[in-house]
Parts: structure tokens; C-alpha cells; sequence
């Protein structure tokens, strides 16, 4: 008696998900409650039957069919435009077609021509000139010769390798000339001694 009980309980419970899980797809498939109603109605008797075939799973509204057969056609080659993305203007069939009537009516806005040519290298600008003026030398006993410079701030003194008003490093230094630069090495410069002269 108890087993009986138990399959009846379980029959139930298998009827009461198969009636749930019909629901569900009809609901998602946009059933209409006499669909509904038929398919309560059937469930008892495909749960006797056995399991049903599976049923193709409907497309839910408002997803495009893809066109299969538009697939499997070949595609069309790409073509050469002549385009260059790294040139800025139009493209040169374009530049061709306009002639010099057509540079004339650049747009609205009279946008510059396309320049031709390689691009010069863009690269950091050139530091400001070195100001400083070679006004004599000195030498500190028998030791090192120095450099006497000067600018509109004060008078300073370097010898070969020193660093001068914090940003100009004295390359080599001798009675007529000294070389500069700053101290990342742009700038060189050769300055002659001008005797105190401005």
C-alpha cells in the first residue's frame, strides 16, 4: 500500500513540473490560453504515452530571421579606393577629379589643401640660445683654468666639465674660446672671448 501511495505522489509530482514546464514554453512562445487549456488536457495522457518529441523552440517576437541563403553567396571583392589613412585630405582620384576649379571650392569652411611630400620628423624644439658671454679666464693657483662668464643676472666661473648657474655644463675651455651646452647636452655652442664687451 505504501509503495502504491508512493508512485501516485510521485506521478503527481512528475504532472504537476510536465504542466509547469508547458506553461512556461507557451508563455515564452506566445500560446494562447485555448492553447494552454488543450495542452493541461494532454498532459495526463503524454505523461502515460511516455516522452513527446521535442518541439522546435519558437523564435520570440521582435529577433530578425537570418537569411541563410544570403550567407552562402560569395561577397564581392574590395575594392582600391586610393584612399591613404595616414595622408590627411581627400583621396587623390578625388584631388584629380576636382582639378584646380575644384580647390577653389574647398567646403565651406575653405579647408587648407592637402600638403604633398614627406612630412618633416616632428620632434622636441631646439632649446633656447645660451646668453651667457666669455668675458675672460682665470686660473686658481697652478690648478685649473677657468672660464669668466656673465649675463645680465651676475658673473660666474667653470672649468672643463663644470656646471654653471645650474642648466649650462662648460665643455672645454682656452684663452680665446669656450664651449657650452646645457647640461642634457643640446645647445653647443662656441663662444669667443669678447674681453668684457656686452
Amino acid at each position: 500500500m505504501n509503495a502504491s501511495r508512493r508512485q501516485i505522489a510521485l506521478l503527481a509530482a512528475i504532472l504537476t513540473l510536465l504542466a509547469a514546464v508547458l506553461y512556461y514554453q507557451y508563455t515564452v512562445g506566445g500560446a494562447s490560453p485555448e492553447e494552454l487549456a488543450a495542452a493541461a488536457r494532454r498532459a495526463p495522457a503524454a505523461a502515460a504515452a511516455g516522452p513527446a518529441p521535442a518541439r522546435p523552440a519558437a523564435v520570440p517576437a521582435g529577433i530578425p530571421a537570418v537569411d541563410i541563403a544570403a550567407l552562402e553567396r560569395p561577397q564581392p571583392e574590395p575594392s582600391d579606393t586610393g584612399r591613404d589613412p595616414f595622408h590627411f585630405g581627400a583621396a587623390p582620384n578625388a584631388r584629380a577629379a576636382a582639378g584646380p576649379a575644384g580647390s577653389a571650392a574647398a567646403g565651406p569652411r575653405g579647408a587648407a589643401p592637402a600638403v604633398t611630400g614627406p612630412a618633416e620628423p616632428v620632434g622636441p624644439p631646439p632649446p633656447p640660445p645660451i646668453t651667457l658671454k666669455f668675458i675672460g679666464t682665470a686660473r686658481q693657483g697652478a690648478g685649473r683654468f677657468y672660464a669668466v662668464l656673465r649675463d645680465d643676472r651676475g658673473v660666474y666661473y667653470g672649468a672643463d666639465g663644470d656646471v654653471v648657474e645650474g642648466r649650462y655644463k662648460v665643455i672645454s675651455v682656452s684663452a680665446d674660446f669656450v664651449v657650452l651646452s646645457y647640461v642634457d647636452g643640446r645647445g653647443r655652442v662656441s663662444l669667443p672671448l669678447s674681453g668684457g664687451q656686452p
